[in-house]
């Protein structure tokens, strides 16, 4: 008992809001509370369908709507922005840009890599959308995973399970205001 009251009165003098969080854990794609429920979900790969004929626009709007009707449990429908990270990508085209010769082509990948910087500069971001819920059971969990995976595919969006990274982001969203923390950082 002496240890729990330690722990609230630590949570209630604590300056960091992750302090007054019931979070116990980041793990598996699961957010582990303090009451033993898990949070979980999937991300939605974002798709255009205004690109698409009227037709399609319509069929892929009715999936949805069918399939947000046939959910029976509480979920909830989040979109996070994430920074967009083109270190690589610039490290690639610099590559490129030393191995050619031709002054046509160098020219064209100089303006990529100008652009590239561009957006950097501007803190561009990608935004993600999730649908995530809350469960004990792992049973119940992998079910509703494999539904909400299904129905999205069957309205023609791919999804896949929550990683513990994309966790860390819409948690990063909804208390830094996108500003990336290190959970458990430990500096020696």
């Amino acid at each position: 008992m002496k240890n729990s009251q330690s722990t609230k009165n630590k949570k209630s003098s604590s300056k960091y809001t992750e302090d007054w969080l019931p979070i116990k854990s980041i793990t598996n794609g699961t957010i582990i509370l303090d009451n033993k429920l898990k949070v979980t979900g999937v991300k939605i790969r974002p798709r255009n369908i205004f690109i698409l004929d009227q037709v399609s626009q319509d069929n892929t709007i009715i999936a949805l709507k069918n399939f947000y009707n046939s959910i029976d449990f509480e979920f909830w429908l989040i979109s996070a922005d994430r920074p967009v990270d083109l270190n690589s990508y610039l490290a690639r085209l610099q590559l490129l840009y030393n191995q050619t010769t031709s002054p046509a082509v160098r020219k064209l990948i100089n303006q990529d890599i100008s652009k590239a910087n561009d957006f950097m500069n501007n803190n561009i971001t990608d935004t993600e959308y999730y649908i995530l819920f809350k469960e004990k059971n792992d049973d119940i969990i992998q079910k509703r995973l494999r539904t909400l995976i299904t129905g999205l595919a069957n309205a023609g969006l791919e999804s896949t399970q929550v990683s513990n990274d994309d966790l860390r982001v819409i948690l990063d969203n909804f208390l830094n205001s996108g500003m990336t923390t290190n959970f458990g950082t430990v500096i020696s």
